[in-house]
């Protein structure tokens, strides 16, 4: 699972292709407009809390047949998604070592630093702690 999650989202399509029975002419996939209006929302977003609801109103569909069409364009389902552009912001701020780890994971869209922690964690094996320790040694060595 912790390959999958490193994969960019460029090759997901590939990955995963849109091949599912449905009537003729109907897209498998969230069009690029609605798509690209999404994860820039999200990406404005992340200190907020997102919800599915939320999502799926802001391209008028319903939330079921949303995700369904967002995981077939991207791989992966919104709520992944979402965790992982979180994750994201979360990585550029811990290697600018500007922040504590309690204020980024709220500038980030976590309620509790500990859940930020473990999924942190989870996503990239290690630590907030430790991964701004180790990128601050990267910086020092460039």
């Amino acid at each position: 699972m912790a390959e999958a999650d490193v994969k960019s989202l460029e090759s997901l399509p590939e990955a995963y292709p849109a091949t599912t029975g449905g009537a003729e002419g109907a897209s498998s996939e969230l069009p690029a407009c609605r798509l690209r209006r999404v994860t820039q929302y999200v990406q404005e977003n992340l200190h907020r809390e997102l919800r599915l609801a939320e999502l799926s109103a802001l391209v008028h569909m319903s939330p079921y047949h949303f995700a369904r069409l967002f995981k077939r364009s991207t791989g992966v389902p919104p709520h992944r998604f979402l965790v992982r552009r979180r994750i994201d912001a979360a990585r550029a701020l811990l290697a600018a070592r500007t922040a504590p780890i309690a204020e980024i994971a709220q500038i980030v869209g976590f309620r509790t630093p500990s859940h930020f922690t473990t999924t942190f964690r989870r996503v990239t094996g290690m630590t907030p702690s430790a991964y701004r320790s180790e990128a601050g040694a990267v910086s020092l060595v460039r």
